[in-house]
């Protein structure tokens, strides 16, 4: 049977039940004055009918619990009344069990779906905490009767905890209160009213029995997190609040925020001020694409009707430039400014000795808190003969002044895409690498072929589903051994640049002989407060994962601050649920949310609309007219799951989408805001009007002809 047919008929036989409860009246049989009436009858029917009596009762009961009827209480009491403590104990607790486990089924299988799907940014931090300890909290909800029996039931089927860990701890947790009222049952005659069986003494003692779970996590917790404090000696005083280890976007921001707080702030950095993003990653490789992207500009001299022109250019003097761009933003991240900010800045390596105490330069500093910034750098695989040859990365590229003529790029990410699209547009004959079968694996297919045709129309080699093997040379040659569709593809080169992502630095400092503990991937574990095992070390950035991105790291690092400063008294879970980025390749991909891929996977109902760039005016204007804006919203709504945007300055017209995200407004708002024409960002008005032509009911635009012919008439 069809899924939706299924689901229709249980829908028929709940309220069909329903119905029947409420017009035959069967209420009145389940209250406590009826229950007393029929004491007598029901023992003497027991007596004589004992297998049949249980079987009945059993029936009645998994019922009215799995249709959510009132009543249950009442037949508890009955459970006890007439078969005794003991056995009134055993049937109530399967019974009310199964029930509640098939009102759980019915509450998953009708709403789950559609609640997780409708409302699943809010729900991401409940399914997670529900995943790692759903069994934890729901015997805490269940040893309090004060809580709605079929309430818990029934949220809980749209949660994704197990059917069988819900039975069991079900089963265990309503355990003390079945027993409690079963007992009751056996003294009904002493019962005035159901309100009066347990007393306000009682009900407050199962309230602290099921409040001490909750209490006992606390307590365990912090009992975990001060094991690991109680080998080292806490200073009578501190030197600081907080010292930050890494000069980075993560730690310059969080420096930032402690000194903006008052509060006494040291900042260790044994390079450079400014880490990654300023000096090898964000700032010279959008230096270096836009100088790519200028001289590509003179070669399509003819599309902007002008005669057709080449530009002479000194590889040398645009690394130069790249150099001078570092140097122009360098003041931003500067051990000068910081200093004025009232930041202690410190250049040397960190260790720390204890989690209260760092020593530098050969001074021990001691801090109330740590906050670990330690980036990553570029992940160098272990490819047979890779030693022999001089390989660049992402770090060592800035330092070349000679153009490569023939260049490979192992692997086809963000970085590798946009610095082989850029050295391409410099002369260099550029291969590039992937070992799976597309080139920007994160994103659609749609987009992944998009890059690869302008990619393959500049003249870049794109080599996808070619899995490296080793490094071989010869003299001067150099060469890479591929694997592809079971055969060997060699692939030549003078130079080659590792673009194959980026590794903590997690060894070095400290965190091995403290035993902070790693995760899988190789960042520093944490919790959503950005704590590690030790309570007061805290960190953020690339080191801590798992977006490796500077917003992100500038993101994290707040949390990472705030919580170290305030916490317990105050502390904030870090929020990753709109998270955007951009790849800087020409075209620019930007997105936030879900995309097609991510959706179909997670499996979430989605609705996909998507504009097609060549049509917007401004675009057309500046010969840029190409690419798209995809859309993902609700089956029936416009709220925004996620968009996708692939063209000029992409990254910056993504940002309406991702205030749309973040802010809960939808399609229907932006169509209705004023886009200043001519410009790109029209794109998202347009995006938003094709949306709402199709989604526009055919039955309302015949009505509306129909109307405006009867008002010609």
């Amino acid at each position: 049977m069809k899924r939706p047919i299924f689901k229709t008929l249980i829908v028929i036989l709940v309220v069909a039940c329903v119905v029947a409860f409420k017009t035959l009246n069967l209420g009145q049989y389940l209250t406590l004055e009826a229950l007393k009436m029929q004491q007598d009858a029901l023992n003497t029917y027991y007596e004589g009918n004992s297998a049949a009596m249980i079987g009945a009762y059993f029936a009645v009961y998994a019922l009215t619990a799995a249709l959510s009827f009132p009543g249950a209480t009442v037949l508890t009491l009955a459970g006890g009344a007439v078969f005794g403590f003991w056995l009134g104990t055993l049937i109530v607790s399967f019974a009310s069990t199964i029930g509640a486990t098939l009102a759980f089924a019915v509450s998953r299988f009708l709403l789950r779906d559609w609640m997780q799907s409708k409302f699943r940014e809010k729900l991401t931090a409940i399914n997670e905490g529900i995943k790692k300890e759903g069994a934890f909290y729901l015997f805490a909800l269940r040893l309090v009767p004060a809580f709605p029996f079929f309430l818990v039931n029934l949220v809980m089927g749209l949660t994704p905890i197990k059917t069988t860990t819900f039975y069991w701890v079900s089963q265990l947790g309503m355990l003390a209160g079945t027993m409690a009222y079963v007992y009751a049952g056996t003294q009904l005659s002493q019962i005035q009213s159901v309100s009066g069986i347990l007393s306000p003494g009682l009900l407050l003692a199962f309230v602290i029995v099921g409040v001490l779970p909750l209490v006992s996590k606390s307590a365990i917790a912090h009992f975990r997190a001060s094991k690991w404090l109680r080998r080292y000696r806490r200073p009578k005083r501190f030197d600081y609040n907080v010292v930050v280890i890494g000069g980075g976007s993560a730690g310059l921001v969080s420096a930032y925020i402690a000194a903006a707080v008052k509060a006494k702030v040291a900042l260790i950095e044994k390079h450079r001020m400014g880490g990654d993003c300023l000096n090898t990653g964000c700032v010279p490789s959008k230096a270096l694409i836009r100088s790519a992207k200028i001289l590509s500009y003179i070669r399509r001299a003819q599309e902007f009707g002008l005669d057709p022109a080449e530009a002479r250019f000194d590889f040398a003097r645009v690394m130069e430039r790249v150099q001078r761009v570092i140097g122009k933003v360098e003041p931003h991240d500067s051990i000068e400014r910081y200093t004025k900010l009232g930041v202690d800045c410190i250049q040397g390596t960190a260790k720390i000795v204890s989690p209260y105490e760092i020593e530098v330069n050969g001074k021990l500093l001691t801090t109330r808190n740590i906050i670990v910034a330690t980036g990553a750098r570029p992940l160098v695989p272990p490819i047979a003969g890779l030693e022999k040859i001089k390989a660049l990365t992402s770090d060592t590229v800035w330092e070349i002044r000679q153009l490569p003529k023939r260049l490979l790029v192992l692997g086809g990410g963000p970085i590798g895409c946009e610095l082989a699209q850029a050295f391409a547009r410099f002369g260099s004959e550029v291969s590039l690498v992937e070992m799976v079968p597309r080139i920007l694996i994160r994103e659609d297919a749609d987009v992944s072929a998009f890059v690869t045709e302008k990619f393959k129309n500049e003249g870049v080699r794109v080599l996808a589903s070619h899995k490296a093997k080793s490094f071989e040379t010869d003299g001067s040659r150099k060469w890479l051994v591929c694997e592809t569709d079971g055969r060997e593809v060699r692939v030549d080169f003078d130079e080659v640049l590792l673009a194959l992502g980026r590794k903590a630095n997690v060894t070095g400092f400290g965190l091995e002989e403290l035993g902070v503990e790693i995760s899988k991937p190789g960042t520093i574990e944490h919790d959503e407060f950005m704590r590690t095992n030790y309570p007061n070390i805290y960190v953020c950035g690339d080191v801590a994962g798992p977006y490796q991105f500077t917003h992100m790291a500038a993101h994290q690092a707040w949390y990472a601050s705030v919580n170290a400063l305030f916490s317990p008294l105050k502390k904030f879970k870090a929020d990753y649920r709109v998270v955007p980025w951009a790849t800087f390749t020409d075209p620019e991909v930007a997105r936030v949310g879900l995309n097609e891929t991510e959706a179909g996977e997670k499996g979430i109902e989605h609705r996909v609309t998507k504009y097609g760039i060549e049509d917007l005016d401004r675009a057309i204007a500046e010969e840029e007219d190409h690419g798209f804006v995809k859309v993902l919203t609700r089956p029936g709504g416009d709220k925004v799951l996620g968009a996708t945007i692939v063209g000029s300055h992409a990254g910056d017209i993504i940002a309406e989408y991702v205030a749309a995200m973040k802010h809960g407004f939808g399609l229907n708002k932006i169509l209705g805001t004023i886009h200043i024409y001519p410009t790109l960002a029209e794109a998202n008005k347009y995006a938003a009007g094709n949306w709402k032509k199709a989604t526009v009911p055919k039955r309302a635009l015949e009505f509306l002809e129909k109307f405006h012919e009867w008002r010609r008439a």
